[in-house]
C-alpha cells in the first residue's frame, strides 16, 4: 500500500536552503498545515568543499551550459546526502541554488532538479518555488515574507515588526500580525534592501583567503569610508519602490569603491554599506516597526549589528530573542511553503513580489507509491 500527503491538518515537511553566500546547504523540519506553525523539528547543515564553492561560483550569472549544468549535480548530490539523514517527514521543499536573477529580463534560475530528490530520496518534493511568480510580473523574491507572517503569530506578536535577513543579500519584510493571513491586504511588504555578505565574503576571499569576516574581526579594526559610502547610496535601486529584488552580483562596483582602501578599512566600508541600504530600506515600511528581528548569517556579524541600531529608531536584535532559530529560518520557510503549494496555497503576494495577483509557485513530484489523500 503506498503513502500518501494529507491534504489537510499539519503534516512534516523538511526544507532546504543554499543561500546566495555559497556556505552551504541547511535543512530543517516544520510541522505545519501551511497556515500556522505547529512545531520546529530537528535540523541539519552541510557546508560546501572549497571545491564545490568554486564549481557554483562559476555558474553566478550563467543562463545555461556546462558551468550551470556542474553547479546543479553539486546541488542534487549534497542535497541527497544530508536530507537522507532526515526523511521522518511527509514532503520535502527544495529551493536549489539560485546562480541567475534577473526577473526584469530573462528571469530567474536556481539550479536542482526536484525530480532527481524525489527518485534519490523516495520523498514527494516541491520545487522551482520562483518561476511562477516571474511569468505572472513578480520578482520571484523574497519568497520567505508569507513564512515571517506565520512566525509574528507563533510567536504572538501584536504590533508591527520587521524580519531582516541578511544572506549574500539582504531582505526585508515588514509584518503586520493584526492582519490574519498573509495574503491579506496590508499584511505583508517585502523586498530586497541591497547587498548584505556576499561582498563582503568576496572582498575578504579576494584580498585574504578567508571565507567571511567572523565575528565583525577585520571590520571593528577599520575606518568608514564615508565617501565611498554615500557614492553606494547614490545607486537608483535604493531611490525605487518595493517591492524589488536583487541578484548576488548586482552591485559590483561596490569592491571598486573600496579597492584603494586597507584590508580593515574597505571591510568596514562594506558592511556600513549593508547596514545603510537597510536603513534607507526601513523608510518604507507603512508605520513604524516596534522591533527588527535580524536572521542569517549577517546577525553574527557584531559590528554590523551595532551599524544597524545605531541607525535604526526601534529595537534591533537577532530572532533568537523569540525562540526562534536564525540559521535555520530559510529552510523552515521553504518547508513552509512547500505545505502551501502542495495544497494550493498562494507563496507569494502583490506587495510581497510585486506579482500582479497572489501566486502558488511550486512544481509538486510525487515519487512512485505516493498519493494525495483527503483528511
Amino acid at each position: 500500500m503506498g503513502k500518501a500527503i494529507s491534504k489537510s491538518g499539519p503534516v512534516r515537511a523538511l526544507g532546504a536552503m543554499s543561500g546566495t553566500s555559497l556556505d552551504g546547504v541547511d535543512v530543517a523540519v516544520l510541522e505545519t498545515d501551511g497556515q500556522a506553525i505547529f512545531g520546529f523539528g530537528e535540523v541539519g547543515y552541510r557546508a560546501y568543499s572549497s571545491e564545490e564553492r568554486a564549481v557554483l561560483r562559476a555558474a553566478l550569472g550563467q543562463w545555461s551550459g556546462d558551468a550551470v549544468t556542474a553547479a546543479a549535480r553539486v546541488v542534487e548530490a549534497a542535497h541527497v546526502e544530508l536530507m537522507r539523514d532526515h526523511l521522518d517527514v511527509d514532503l520535502i521543499g527544495f529551493h536549489g541554488q539560485t546562480v541567475a536573477h534577473a526577473p526584469r529580463l530573462q528571469g530567474t534560475l536556481q539550479v536542482g532538479d526536484g525530480s532527481v530528490l524525489a527518485e534519490a530520496l523516495g520523498r514527494p518534493v516541491v520545487w522551482d518555488f520562483r518561476s511562477d511568480d516571474v511569468s505572472m510580473g513578480g520578482e520571484g523574491a523574497p519568497l520567505a515574507p508569507f513564512f515571517h507572517h506565520a512566525c509574528a503569530q507563533y510567536i504572538g506578536a501584536t504590533e508591527p515588526l520587521c524580519f531582516l535577513n541578511l544572506g549574500g543579500v539582504g531582505n526585508l519584510t515588514y509584518v503586520d500580525p493584526r492582519v490574519a493571513r498573509p495574503e491579506d491586504a496590508g499584511a505583508l511588504l517585502a523586498f530586497d534592501t541591497g547587498p548584505a555578505n556576499a561582498p563582503i565574503n568576496d572582498f575578504l576571499q579576494a584580498r585574504l583567503g578567508l571565507q567571511m569576516d567572523e565575528g565583525g574581526k577585520v571590520a571593528s579594526g577599520g575606518t568608514v569610508e564615508h565617501g565611498a559610502l554615500e557614492l553606494f547610496l547614490a545607486e537608483p535601486y535604493f531611490s525605487r519602490m518595493p517591492p524589488k529584488s536583487l541578484d548576488r552580483n548586482d552591485f559590483p562596483e561596490m569592491i571598486g569603491l573600496v579597492s584603494e582602501l586597507s584590508d580593515a578599512d574597505a571591510t568596514a566600508t562594506l558592511t556600513a554599506m549593508c547596514a545603510a541600504a537597510v536603513a534607507q530600506g526601513m523608510e518604507h515600511c507603512p508605520e513604524p516597526p516596534k522591533r527588527l528581528l535580524v536572521t542569517g548569517g549577517g546577525r553574527h556579524n557584531p559590528v554590523l549589528m551595532e551599524m544597524l541600531r545605531v541607525s535604526l529608531d526601534c529595537p534591533v536584535e537577532p530572532v533568537e530573542a523569540v525562540g526562534l532559530d536564525g540559521d535555520m529560518l530559510e529552510a523552515q520557510a521553504f518547508a513552509y511553503l512547500a505545505v502551501r503549494v502542495a495544497r494550493g496555497l498562494a507563496t507569494s503576494a502583490p506587495r510581497t513580489t510585486g506579482v500582479r495577483a497572489c501566486v502558488g509557485g511550486g512544481i509538486l513530484t510525487v515519487p512512485d507509491g505516493w498519493s494525495m489523500r483527503a483528511g
